[in-house]
């Protein structure tokens, strides 16, 4: 007789087995935690599975696009006005400076040779080689009191990065992709486009100890959008589906033969991601469907604007197609040496493509869900023959739509931009903004590894509440 069917108990099982399908049943209940702790979702594919909606509250921001200046931007010449710094150009101070945090305290002041214009409504001073970011001003929040931890390019660019000024930690836009996922399944959740490679390489959009899929994937502006993205040999995508489901198969029996396995069940989907961005991804990339206006408002065709403008317009198209996190690199700001020229022609490239963004997602209706970050990994020093050198004790950085109160200025500076004079905002707070944005509590979003949960901001942090509208 069937001990399962037997009619001396009412329940149909003995105690025994009562028992060791209960044990089960706890067992069914730790895996899940464990998977879940490894970004396995009920339900899903495995990692990195779009549109999670694991969002702590509602998001102000679907997706944020990161323009990130490499080498340091000097504050001084930009967004940060000193006329007193200006009045006393030549003379000679010293300043009283944190080791690691500033590369000089001593020299020769030297103000900034451009006017600074009150710009829009708000009134807010923006260098004059920011004529087209100026017009766009009452969309932006000014964040004049920002610091960081660092003054060397390598670990700065892994802090305002990764949030740490160590290697081996997820990137800002893994840990976005991480809590959201993405809107599209067929395209990635986190793209880079890179104008001149960022200090510390790859390292500033690795998944670090998360699973693989969670790490940016990188966009070319020009040609295919992704390396190897074609299939080889010509094969036909009939094949090639064919060859992706062989592999699946014995993929998925390993899988289903080892414990738990993040590494393998991304690889999977990755795969998977690859041939459907193989039909997807080129028509991100083309501009043939935009209209001339558009492509002039970005500063396209332009001979210092075309490179980058098409990175920002590519930027707009991924956001608009679901990607959550677009993280722009234009390089390089590291202006040792004559620091006037040079940021006359970077600003000349990125004024007009950016303002373009601002004002092409204003019109689309699609900067109030769209958070804008600019920021480099630290400013410059108030002090330099011809150039400047980093400053991490105190710079500016910028927000835009997704939420943020535009017209305002947060913290300040004192007299020379060396010091921060009020309401300090260091990079962990910035973090904690920018997932705020997203709709994600930086206490809450947590990753387990080696033994604790980790963040973002590690222990830090504070959301900026006065430039959120």
């Amino acid at each position: 007789m069937n001990p399962n069917t037997s009619p001396n108990f009412s329940c149909g099982r003995t105690r025994r087995q009562f028992l060791w399908q209960a044990g089960n049943g706890f067992f069914g209940t730790a895996l899940t935690w464990m998977l879940a702790k490894d970004g396995v979702q009920a339900g899903e594919t495995g990692i990195g599975s779009p549109g999670s909606g694991l969002s702590h509250f509602p998001a102000k921001a679907k997706s944020c696009i990161f323009l990130y200046m490499v080498g340091g931007p000097s504050h001084l010449d930009t967004f940060d006005p000193k006329p007193t710094l200006k009045k006393r150009n030549g003379e000679d101070y010293t300043f009283e400076a944190s080791k690691g945090i500033s590369q000089k305290g001593r020299g020769k002041l030297k103000g900034a040779p451009w006017k600074f214009n009150r710009c829009g409504k708000s009134g807010i001073e923006v260098s004059e080689l920011f004529p087209h970011i100026g017009k766009m001003i009452d969309e932006i929040a000014v964040i004049r009191s920002t610091t960081a931890d660092s003054a060397a390019h390598g670990t700065a660019s892994l802090q305002m990065n990764t949030g740490f000024v160590r290697q081996g930690f997820p990137s800002l836009g893994s840990w976005a992709t991480y809590g959201l996922g993405t809107e599209n399944r067929n395209m990635p959740g986190f793209v880079v486009l890179a104008n001149g490679a960022p200090y510390s390489g790859a390292q500033n959009w690795s998944s670090g100890f998360m699973p693989s899929a969670y790490q940016g994937t990188v966009f070319k502006t020009a040609g295919d959008a992704v390396s190897n993205l074609k299939p080889a040999n010509g094969a036909s995508r009939e094949s090639q589906r064919m060859q992706l489901d062989l592999l699946g198969k014995f993929n998925a029996n390993h899988l289903d033969a080892l414990p738990p396995n993040s590494e393998l069940a991304a690889r999977i989907e990755a795969y998977e991601l690859a041939y459907r961005m193989q039909a997807h991804a080129p028509d991100v990339v083309t501009t043939s469907d935009e209209t001339e206006a558009t492509k002039e408002l970005y500063g396209i065709g332009g001979k210092e604007t075309d490179k980058f403008g098409k990175s920002c317009l590519l930027a707009r198209r991924l956001v608009e197609r679901g990607t959550r996190f677009v993280q722009l690199y234009h390089s390089n700001w590291d202006t040792h040496g004559d620091n006037d020229k040079r940021h006359q022609k970077l600003c000349t490239q990125t004024d007009k493509p950016i303002a373009g963004l601002l004002e092409d997602l204003k019109q689309r209706g699609l900067l109030d869900e769209t958070l804008i970050v600019w920021a480099g990994e630290f400013g410059r020093t108030p002090v330099g023959t011809g150039g400047r050198d980093h400053h991490a004790a105190a710079f500016t950085t910028w927000m835009a739509g997704g939420g943020i109160k535009g017209g305002t200025v947060h913290g300040s500076t004192d007299e020379f931009g060396f010091h921060v004079k009020s309401n300090k905002a260091h990079v962990h707070d910035l973090h904690a903004t920018i997932l705020h944005q997203m709709g994600l509590n930086h206490e809450e979003l947590t990753y387990f590894h080696s033994g604790r949960d980790h963040r973002l901001t590690d222990v830090y942090g504070n959301v900026l509440h006065d430039i959120i509208a």
